[in-house]
């Protein structure tokens, strides 16, 4: 085979292993989640309210670290988001939680034009040749158009991850930003046919 033209990694996360959490795991996690919640300092005039019940998302797992994003809508409009990260003992037990969270009032109820609802976070760098670098995002979203079986992350004409779409949700962990080639994320069905995409960068575009 000819030398690769592309020498970035690929798939480089473990794909899901558990079910979306339910149970005494969902109310630690969630416990850990609201946690962070309640330290989002809210900018001017902002009322967060009270966070509703909690949209899991599936795990994924990076070099000994899981993440697993969470949302919900607040009692005043707005959308917290974040994840529970943990790393895993000598037992394989989780241990060392941490959480983040963050808001935004820019919900699929006021976008009905959005096709996939999507939220994304930088865990890491990766560092190529030539002094080359891009991030390593976690990215978790939401399928808005039914029939979604499988989302992939693309990054320009190389698909960097997938994974399966579990009660409408997916979580996936890729490079982004690399020699000028940013993250869009692609809905596909049951017999590979594409369903929706979305740009993590769309609103910048469109700007």
């Amino acid at each position: 085979m000819p030398p690769e033209q592309r020498p970035i990694p690929r798939f480089i996360a473990e794909p899901p292993h558990d079910a979306l959490p339910y149970g005494r795991w969902a109310d630690q996690l969630r416990g850990l989640f609201l946690d962070a919640v309640r330290e989002i300092d809210p900018e001017e005039g902002d009322q967060l309210g009270e966070p509703g019940e909690l949209n899991w998302y599936p795990e994924r797992t990076l070099e000994g670290k899981t993440y697993i994003p969470a949302s919900s809508r607040t009692s005043e409009g707005f959308e917290v988001y974040g994840y529970v990260s943990f790393d895993h003992g000598e037992d394989g037990q989780p241990s060392t939680f941490s959480a983040r969270a963050d808001y935004t009032d820019e919900t699929a109820e006021a976008n009905p034009g959005w096709q996939l609802d999507l939220s994304d976070e930088e865990i890491g760098k990766w560092r190529g040749t030539k002094e080359l670098s891009a991030n390593v995002t976690l990215v978790w979203g939401h399928a808005l158009k039914p029939g979604g079986a499988l989302a992939t992350a693309e990054l320009g004409p190389t698909t960097t991850d997938q994974c399966e779409v579990v009660e409408d949700r997916f979580t996936l962990i890729s490079l982004d930003s690399w020699t000028g080639d940013f993250l869009e994320v692609k809905l596909w069905d049951g017999k590979g046919g594409e369903i929706a995409s979305e740009s993590l960068y769309e609103e910048e575009d469109d700007e």
